[in-house]
């Protein structure tokens, strides 16, 4: 059977390699290179190639300050077959390599396009961490269709720097990933135009062309922006095109790799492209001497500064509060991005663990005043309140899904963590039985439940993006209570994820202050699975998993499985921050944070019922990497205060508002971050909690 499979591969890899042969061959692998005088417009030379013994040089119709040169060889790469690891004997893409040596000095951008030969209107479109289909989910001050079918961006913003084009009507893609030593960045006195590089970067660009109504994938060094660049929260700049300075005699070596394949549908695209890149990648743990435990106990600096206690509410200030001072504020948010009661519980159970009494009476302080002052008329949660100005963040009765069951779920560990030590909360368990009853009737039809509606249960926005979210708590409460009208209810919303999100592959609008493609749509799908997974058995807990397993891929890709170069100056790169482990948000919000929370514990589960050491593997990476940036005493990360774990880490050129790459945006919430990171060094607990 292992001999046969092998053959079927090596069969299947000719096929690959031969598609890509053609591509060459046929004309289809395009150059150009434009120079530079400082002062002077950009100069282009379309090349064509000269087919050499050893190498293939890259001409130009007239004489130009440079020699390129380019080979094509082959690569091996590691297939997964029947759960064995077997080196395939048989190359499944190809290895270029771009070599460009200067005459004299010269200022430079280096541009390559591959026809797939694919209809562009038969393809979707991926770059993993940013572009997924055709980013319609996104709008259109954000990279979209909607502003244009075709764009390249530079490297940075993606978590793998790849392009990929997927022909649906035949299943085969084609895909470039550029893989080099990313050692440098450098800044630029201009953001938009032809700019010239104040140094060395190692960043260039990916993306998709429509040409002809063929799907090109654009790839090429230094970075180039087409049609718009990204630089700020929903705002789109004219294009951007870099040049990088060579000195004469000098040489640089560009690498990319190119693949060709078929699989059965987007899907299968997310996964055997994850998987591939991470074959190549392979990244490895960051080496940090931060244990969990001394993690733990400086994350408790947040715990206990930012407690606020003259309100009729008490809570862990941790939203919209500055990075440069850290001070509190008035404001109180239940779920993201406050989260607090999730972090009154973590405060209390490890203050009993660890005989600190302050956080233990604090945290009882909270739930207390929860329980008295913390429900809507209609007996919703009060999800956010803004003591500073007395008033709501939004119209005072709008509420979200997603908050109301971050609060669920919270005050389930909550009680479930008392109930274990014999202590009762007869009134708390009568508000959760009121609110679930009023949450679920929003449920639909299909088994959806709105994103935002108001305290009468009028519906505000009807998305069902964020349904997964829901799942978590109803799944509790049928375990917590012994009612399976909670259970029926999470199978209804089971039901809806897979016909209209997961076999549709169309994660979106789980991000609050977004409303588009997002790596928590994907991430809350796979936990959803996971629950249910939990509580099934037989072929409905195989379905469960295998749904599950399909969503963490597309989570998985926004995780970055490299490090983005920094230039001196830019704060976060100077402290030595290495962005392997971290996932970036959203397409409008394009930078990377610690958002995580009890997946790590999903992809341990699907490690072991899978035999996917991959899963576990990059669980170590996210959890030695998220760690980094923790701020205490000599290690303050540019962050005022002591446990406070900053939140919009800007890796690109965009921002939230704020100063750009390098830094944080100057508005953070530790609140969330806090939380995230404490549930990823606390293995276990649904699994603990769903036993009972």
């Amino acid at each position: 059977m292992q001999k046969n499979t092998l053959l079927c591969i090596a069969f299947f890899c000719v096929l690959a390699v031969q598609q890509i042969i053609a591509q060459i061959a046929e004309g289809n692998f395009k150059s150009t290179i434009a120079i530079k005088i400082p002062g002077n417009d950009a100069v282009n030379y379309p090349l064509w190639e000269l087919e050499e013994e050893k190498a293939t040089q890259l001409k130009a119709d007239k004489d130009m300050p440079v020699v390129i040169t380019r080979t094509v060889g082959t690569h091996l790469v590691t297939a997964k077959i029947e759960n064995q690891s077997v080196s395939s004997v048989t190359p499944v893409d190809y290895l270029v390599e771009v070599v460009i040596t200067a005459k004299e000095d010269i200022y430079f951008n280096f541009k390559q396009q591959i026809n797939t030969t694919y209809s562009h209107d038969d393809c979707q479109f991926y770059m993993p961490g940013f572009w997924y289909r055709r980013n319609l989910r996104s709008p259109k001050e954000a990279p979209s269709f909607h502003t244009s079918d075709s764009w390249t961006v530079r490297e940075d913003r993606l978590s793998v720097p790849m392009t990929a084009v997927f022909n649906e009507k035949t299943g085969e893609y084609f895909s470039v990933m550029r893989k080099d030593d990313f050692k440098h960045e450098a800044l630029t006195t201009h953001k938009e135009g032809e700019v010239i590089l104040s140094g060395k970067t190692s960043i260039g660009y990916t993306g998709f062309e429509n040409v002809n109504n063929n799907a090109n994938i654009s790839f090429g060094f230094p970075y180039y922006e087409t049609p718009k660049t990204y630089i700020r929260k929903l705002t789109l700049a004219p294009q951007v095109e870099a040049f990088q300075f060579l000195e004469k005699g000098k040489s640089i070596t560009l690498s990319w790799y190119v693949q060709s394949g078929k699989v059965a549908d987007f899907s299968g695209l997310i996964r055997q492209l994850w998987e591939y890149s991470y074959d190549i990648w392979r990244p490895k743990p960051v080496e940090t001497t931060f244990s969990d435990d001394f993690v733990k106990e400086t994350l408790t600096g947040f715990f206990t500064q930012s407690f606020v206690t003259d309100h009729p509410l008490k809570f862990n200030s941790g939203e919209g509060m500055v990075v440069a001072t850290c001070q509190s504020l008035g404001r109180a948010e239940i779920g993201f991005v406050g989260r607090v009661l999730l972090n009154a519980f973590n405060a209390l159970e490890y203050g009993q663990q660890h005989n600190r009494s302050e956080l233990v009476s604090n945290s009882y302080s909270v739930f207390a005043s929860y329980l008295n002052h913390g429900f809507t008329p209609n007996e919703l949660f009060r999800e956010f309140v803004n003591f500073d100005d007395n008033r709501l963040k939004t119209n005072i009765l709008t509420h979200s899904i997603r908050r109301q069951s971050e609060g669920l779920y919270a005050m389930f560990h909550f009680l479930q963590y008392e109930k274990d030590n014999g202590r009762k909360h007869p009134e708390w368990e009568a508000k959760m039985k009121t609110l679930l009853d009023k949450i679920l009737l929003l449920q639909n039809e299909d088994g959806s439940f709105p994103r935002k509606f108001n305290d009468d249960l009028k519906v505000e926005d009807g998305s069902g993006g964020s349904t997964p979210s829901v799942t978590v708590p109803l799944i509790m409460a049928y375990k917590y209570f012994n009612d399976k009208k909670y259970l029926n209810a999470a199978k209804r919303t089971a039901d809806y994820l897979e016909n209209e999100i997961i076999s549709k592959a169309d994660y979106f609008s789980s991000t609050l202050d977004a409303n588009c493609e997002d790596k928590e749509a994907s991430l809350y799908a796979a936990t959803a699975m996971y629950y249910l997974s939990l509580i099934s058995k037989g072929k409905e807990q195989q379905h469960y998993s295998d749904l599950c397993l399909k969503a963490s891929y597309f989570a998985l890709s926004w995780y970055y499985m490299w490090d983005v170069p920094f230039a001196q100056g830019q704060m976060i790169g100077d402290i030595g921050l290495k962005t392997r482990g971290w996932g970036n948000v959203s397409v409008e919000n394009n930078h990377i944070d610690v958002f995580i929370f009890e997946f790590g514990s999903v992809l341990n589960w699907l490690s072991k019922r899978y035999d996917e050491s991959r899963f576990s593997d990059f669980v170590t990476v996210i959890s030695s990497s998220m760690r980094q940036l923790l701020p205490f005493e000599n290690h303050m990360c540019g962050i005022a205060k002591t446990g406070y774990y900053p939140e919009v880490v800007q890796h690109t050129n965009w921002d939230y508002g704020r100063n750009g790459k390098g830094f944080y945006n100057d508005i953070f919430a530790p609140g969330w971050t806090v939380a995230s990171l404490w549930e990823l060094l606390s293995p276990g607990r649904t699994e603990k909690f769903l036993s009972k």
